[in-house]
């Protein structure tokens, strides 16, 4: 249960703590006083959408924290933990902060957490229904998505399992249609694989050649300069010898020198050192001149062999012009080459193997899409029931609701008579006349064709459900349409095209109400739940809210005096402006301050006393109404609601308190029946007055009209029972009393 929000810099709200308890809270305030941002704070600490357009101005974040009271052994309690979070004495701490930069930070319990945490957290402790919630309420994907919920794991468990199937489906459906479309081209690609394949077998290229081959050929065409340079070399290391006889190869100039210094060695060790060093140069020369020599021996002219060179040359070039720079590049082209070759010889059998493993999955699509629509078809009956038993408490006593579950039936030609893959049939299938529009096909469903017994991707779009053809999605084969009969002898239509706005509020109450009971959530928070309603519907609607806070804790942001006339608690958004800045805040009612709100909320003025009239009856009928309810409930005890801010106000204290103050305020009201037959200019639009637009009347005399004609009208839409303290009120009235007023 939620305990306190604080909002801080949000939008038009600079600082405001909202105090909870169980029971219905109500937030009312002028229009633009900044109602819905309390929402909207609400929603943030949900894990709502964060917008940097919500700071207030000349604030550098706006801030939203809120303390809830949770059971330990709850689901909520355990993800909590999960995230990081502690719980003091069963209390969490979470807060949702937004910068100008448009960045956003959660925490739960002290814990930094996504804001994805908070949303998950929001799914076990509050149902927020907002303004927009009764568009939404308008698409056909929402009203499955309501039945579905109330359905429960009847619906949610195969339909999960469905789901699963239907993804794989349309991978299948992918790979198939890619494998059915592109035949020819995989024929032709994998020609073309086994022509090079063979080429190359038969070059039997090895890894290297072709760079053995380039050096090999190099030498046989310079054979001669080789053999030249190599004597050449030879001869100037190890043997040649000068005119006077004297040799000159360096082979003996090296062991002249070596001779030299071993003599002076034996005097100096340095020299020694040099004599050593020559001595391993002399060796090396000798070993350098002997493999001159053999090289020079060696080296033979082969025509022949330099011819057979070319040609090899000539053979591998061709294939490292068509299938990669080198002849290693070459190999590895072949090794990819026979993997894609057995990929595409073996399509046939992976087009037959996804053909089966595709006429699985329809059907056991088949299965599961029927296990779904039965138990949608058991449970639209009962959430009609149910939702139909709510509008009747809302004062749309012969309305009623169903929720149609329909489906799209295709004709289709027999699984025999398709032709084979990528060829189109003339006789395509064709949609029957649905009794209902039929859904959107989306794209996976479009890509998932078939008969459902494998065939290809281009067959009719169909599943086989219980012997019928019919069109299917990712949800099944159904269409959810909720469809609302006003009354008596007018047709049921589909509440997007059939329902007016105050019945469109009704219903989408209901359906929470209805879930109040299945979900278990222990707080539901309505943002103008009452739009579009007015006079008794209104009063309903508060007595309906009233009911569900027997058991359950309610937050409503209205603007119907009707509906917070029912409250525990009652706080209103002010708006002050001093010249440069509009703020607003909250403020705590008691229960005069009640009757001042209610007043300006019936007459649209302040200090109207037959408004204050008005306000005091309609708090007397809501609180005798809320003592009907107790006595039924067993015990005629009234459940006493505490404010957290330490001021305690009662259901049957504020009865009480009122019934008593209409005993007292009998000669307003009187007055103000009295000159209702004697002006003509007041409208009154869903239990709202409005001023009077004749100039000719004194302001008096239009706050009297006003103010009268709401009495007249709320009144009647207020009857409950019969109240004593009302009767006494009307009994008075008869007797007259003066017409300006006094008692």
């Amino acid at each position: 249960m939620l305990e306190e929000i604080r909002i801080q810099g949000l939008g038009v709200i600079d600082d405001a703590v909202l105090d909870l308890d169980a029971g219905l809270t109500v937030v009312t305030g002028e229009t633009g006083a900044g109602k819905t941002m309390v929402v909207t704070g609400l929603s943030l600490l949900l894990g709502g959408r964060a917008d940097a357009g919500l700071v207030r101005r000349q604030t550098e974040r706006a801030v939203v924290e809120g303390r809830v009271r949770l059971d330990p052994a709850s689901a909520a309690a355990r993800r909590a933990v999960e995230a990081g979070a502690q719980l003091e004495d069963d209390t969490l701490i979470v807060m949702r902060t937004i910068g100008r930069d448009g960045r956003s930070r959660a925490y739960a319990g002290g814990a930094g957490v996504p804001a994805g945490v908070l949303a998950e957290l929001a799914d076990e402790l509050v149902a927020l229904h907002g303004q927009s919630d009764q568009m939404r309420l308008l698409r056909p994907s929402r009203q499955r998505e309501i039945l579905d919920r109330y359905a429960g794991p009847a619906v949610q468990e195969p339909l999960a399992a469905y789901r699963i199937r239907y993804s794989r489906l349309a991978e299948v459906d992918a790979e198939l249609s890619s494998l059915v479309a592109r035949a020819r081209d995989r024929a032709q690609e994998a020609d073309l694989l086994r022509f090079g394949l063979s080429e190359i077998e038969a070059a039997d290229p090895q890894p290297g050649e072709d760079k053995a081959l380039s050096v090999e050929e190099d030498r046989l065409a310079h054979a001669d300069s080789l053999r030249a340079a190599a004597s050449l070399a030879q001869t100037a290391l190890t043997g040649d010898e000068d005119l006077a006889g004297a040799p000159v190869d360096a082979l003996s100039q090296v062991a002249s020198a070596r001779k030299a210094l071993d003599a002076a060695g034996m005097h100096d060790p340095e020299l020694a050192g040099v004599a050593d060093r020559l001595a391993e140069a002399a060796a090396l020369l000798a070993d350098a001149g002997s493999d001159l020599a053999s090289y020079a021996a060696g080296v033979d002219t082969d025509p022949a062999r330099l011819q057979a060179i070319g040609d090899r040359r000539a053979v591998l070039g061709a294939l490292t012009r068509k299938y990669g720079d080198t002849i290693d590049d070459v190999l590895a082209w072949a090794r990819r080459s026979a993997i894609r070759l057995a990929e595409l010889d073996g399509s046939d059998d992976r087009i037959g193997a996804l053909r089966a493993e595709r006429q699985e999955l329809m059907s056991e699509l088949g299965t599961l899409a029927h296990e779904v629509s039965s138990a949608r078809t058991a449970a639209a009956e009962r959430l009609g029931k149910a939702v139909t038993t709510e509008l009747g408490a809302l004062a749309m006593p012969h309305a009623v609701l169903t929720a149609d579950v329909a489906q799209t039936e295709v004709r289709t030609s027999e699984p025999s008579e398709r032709t084979s893959a990528g060829e189109r049939r003339s006789n395509r299938g064709r949609r029957a006349e649905p009794a209902h529009p039929a859904p959107r096909a989306d794209p996976v469903a479009v890509a998932a064709a078939g008969h459902g017994t494998g065939g290809d991707p281009d067959d009719q779009r169909a599943l086989l459900v219980g012997g019928r053809w019919l069109a299917y999605g990712a949800h099944g084969v159904d269409e959810v349409e909720l469809r609302l009969r006003p009354h008596p002898g007018a047709p049921a239509r589909a509440v997007q095209r059939g329902a007016s706005g105050g019945e469109l509020s009704r219903v989408m109450l209901a359906v929470e109400v209805v879930f109040a009971g299945v979900d278990g959530v222990p707080t539901f928070v309505f943002d103008e739940v009452d739009a579009g309603v007015g006079g008794r519907a209104a009063v309903e609607i508060g007595r309906r809210l009233a009911k569900l806070a027997a058991n359950a804790q309610v937050v409503v942001v209205t603007h119907l005096p009707q509906v917070a006339a029912f409250a525990d608690r009652h706080y209103v958004v002010r708006k002050s402006d001093d010249g440069s800045v509009t703020r607003s805040g909250l403020t705590w009612l008691n229960d005069e301050g009640r009757v001042a709100e209610l007043a300006r909320m019936l007459a649209g003025l302040d200090g109207s006393a037959s408004a204050r009239a008005h306000a005091e009856e309609l708090l007397a009928t809501a609180a005798e109404a809320r003592r009907d309810a107790a006595r039924s409930r067993g015990g005629g005890k009234t459940k006493a609601v505490a404010a957290t801010t330490g001021r305690k106000t009662t259901s049957a204290a504020t009865g009480d308190r009122a019934s008593s103050i209409v005993s007292r305020s009998a000669a307003p009201a009187e007055s103000a029946k009295a000159v209702r037959d004697d002006t003509k200019d007041a409208a009154v639009v869903g239990g709202d007055t409005k001023e009077s637009r004749s100039t000719k009347e004194s302001s008096s005399t239009k706050e009297s009209s006003s103010a009268a004609k709401a009495v007249r009208e709320n009144t009647q839409g207020a009857k409950v029972g019969e109240d004593t303290e009302r009767s006494r009120t009307r009994k008075a009235t008869k007797a007259g009393r003066p017409r300006d007023g006094s008692a």
